[in-house]
């Protein structure tokens, strides 16, 4: 036997010098693998046991040619939704026995080079949005790099997981047609993904009611990029006028999602405006300051969390091969009405 000091912090190297085979061999005896002889497996075991040997997933990943981590590649890492979609992915992959290294190409130089290199670091990546050209999608699916991405559309041979956005934004708009407003305003750029599918809703719905579909404003996705673009969309006449609003001021404006809410409510109040009285705010995703604002803020729910931990887990079932044939997972919304777009005609009754 070998004595207490050979034996601590042994390393899959040494076990397969001890028993005279490759790394590759002992990961097969170890995880029943692949084919390996009896008398081969006898002394792999026999080497774990003298060394006390205690596989770690990172030499196992090693032997098998893997990295043991995952790669997520984010527009940007501030704010509620963001960190909630993270949270669920890096909970995940961390029960799956997986690292995670992030990359947020919000003010970064050279984006699409540092995605290529993360990806010879990684055994499967995770793409969220359009934060990577097309062209470079394509080089990714064509690697044969497990790939899911996440809040954008499907692209061939690349798993892809997203919320359902147009029936919710449709519902949204219906019910803030049900109050009577009749002019609207969109706060947030086209994105080429979810933002664009939720748009298309309500450019639908509204003209579906003879209601001509204004172009959204583009805005940064802060609050403080909705107080620019609230305070854009409010410039008409201050003050209470009830809803048929000021001059060239819509009724209602539909937000890309709740920080541009919060943030067209506080142009809003600085323009001295009350909200839903001279003008009701909508927003999406149900951060937990969409609750807690005065006025509370209609919105539409989507699961944020679980939106990364579908992520994480489609990707270890593509990295371990379970699967080879890609997916497409839609998670459901809800829309949640609260005091930010007034009382309801059909409410008051």
């Amino acid at each position: 036997m070998a004595n207490s000091d050979e034996g601590q912090g042994a390393t899959i190297y040494e076990v397969a010098q001890r028993a005279g085979v490759s790394i590759a061999t002992v990961s097969r005896a170890l995880r029943n693998t692949g084919p390996v002889s009896a008398g081969t497996r006898e002394k792999v075991l026999r080497a774990v046991e003298e060394l006390s040997f205690t596989p770690s997933r990172l030499g196992v990943s090693l032997a098998q040619g893997r990295h043991a981590a995952n790669g997520i590649v984010f527009p940007d890492l501030s704010g509620p939704y963001f960190a909630e979609v993270l949270l669920g992915y890096e909970e995940v992959a961390s029960e799956l026995g997986r690292s995670v290294l992030i990359l947020s190409t919000r003010g970064r130089a050279a984006v699409q080079d540092l995605v290529r290199d993360l990806v010879g670091r990684v055994d499967g990546m995770v793409i969220f949005g359009r934060t990577v050209e097309d062209a470079v999608v394509d080089e990714i699916v064509r690697s044969r790099t497990p790939l899911v991405l996440l809040a954008r559309d499907p692209v061939e041979r690349a798993d892809a997981v997203c919320s359902e956005n147009t029936s919710s934004a449709e519902a949204l708009t219906a019910h803030l047609l049900g109050h009577g407003y009749s002019t609207f305003a969109m706060a947030g750029d086209d994105d080429g993904g979810d933002v664009t599918q939720r748009w298309t809703g309500v450019r639908r719905v509204l003209s579906d009611h003879g209601i001509r579909p204004p172009e959204p404003l583009p805005c940064e996705f802060t609050v403080e990029g909705g107080y620019e673009a609230g305070r854009t969309l409010l410039a008409g006449k201050a003050g209470k006028t009830g809803r048929a609003g000021g001059a060239g001021r819509p009724q209602a404006v539909i937000c890309a999602d709740d920080q541009v809410a919060l943030g067209v409510i506080l142009a809003a109040e600085e323009l001295g405006l009350d909200v839903p009285g001279d003008v009701a705010v909508t927003g999406w995703d149900d951060i937990m300051a969409a609750r807690h604002a005065r006025p509370a803020l209609t919105t539409v729910r989507q699961p944020m969390r679980l939106l990364g931990a579908s992520a994480a887990r489609a990707l270890d079932e593509l990295i371990r091969g379970t699967r080879n044939v890609p997916k497409s997972e839609i998670l459901p919304t809800q829309l949640i009405v609260r005091s930010s777009c007034g009382p309801h005609p059909l409410e008051e009754k």
